[in-house]
């Protein structure tokens, strides 16, 4: 079985990681699994489900060198029925325009070589951090759902999202949801009953990040 085309040589980071997403995403079913990133700070952990170009990556990197600690870039595992998300940790995966501007801000970090052309453009792979390594079997609780979206032109707008609006969305990020079936419908319940439901517009990752720790940390109460 060959799940891949090959790629040049001077793709293999980025071919790798793909491939690490595809093995998780594909045969593991003792989690339910959340396209996501995941951070965490003293124990009570916010998921980021996104699509492709709403700055997920770049924030990530940005709040694992900021006090939060790094549990996935790519991909929630949430223990059935629990609010409990595990650590994926691994590389985080700049894109384009943001492989610059992450690299200007932490010029000390380690970084990959440019995977260039790929299907998402130019790839560079950050490493994830002395802590999030260091941390990686440490579990923490979801106490926030926030569905970022970065706006040039919006400095930061919150909306409070209904458990109804949250639940869609959160199925619809969720890789192995209908392999689960009734554990999978009653997971995602779960965390929507369990965690505050936001989706943020923002172009200040500062303001967002004080809104992360004071009103979604800040009004949490890990159960």
């Amino acid at each position: 079985m060959e799940p891949f085309k090959p790629l040049n040589r001077s793709q293999a980071f980025a071919m790798l990681e793909w491939g690490l997403n595809w093995v998780v995403a594909a045969h593991e079913v003792s989690h339910l699994i959340i396209h996501s990133a995941v951070l965490a700070k003293d124990g009570k952990a916010v998921v980021f489900p996104a699509p492709p170009g709403s700055g997920k990556s770049t924030l990530t990197a940005y709040l694992s060198r900021n006090g939060w600690r790094l549990l996935s870039d790519e991909m929630a595992l949430i223990t059935p029925l629990t609010s409990t998300v595990t650590p994926f940790v691994r590389p985080v995966c700049l894109k384009n325009d943001s492989i610059s501007l992450v690299k200007s801000w932490y010029p000390d970090d380690v970084f990959s070589t440019i995977a260039k052309d790929t299907h998402k453009g130019d790839v560079v792979h950050m490493a994830p951090g002395d802590v999030a390594v260091a941390r990686d079997t440490e579990q923490a609780e979801v106490v926030g759902i926030v569905f970022p979206k970065y706006n040039k032109d919006v400095f930061f707008d919150v909306y409070d999202m209904d458990q109804a609006t949250a639940y869609t969305a959160l199925a619809e990020n969720a890789f192995n949801y209908t392999v689960l079936q009734e554990q999978g419908v009653k997971s995602v319940i779960k965390l929507v009953e369990n965690a505050s439901s936001f989706e943020v517009e923002y172009n200040s990752l500062e303001e967002l990040d004080s809104f992360l720790t004071e009103e979604v940390l800040g009004a949490a109460h890990v159960k």
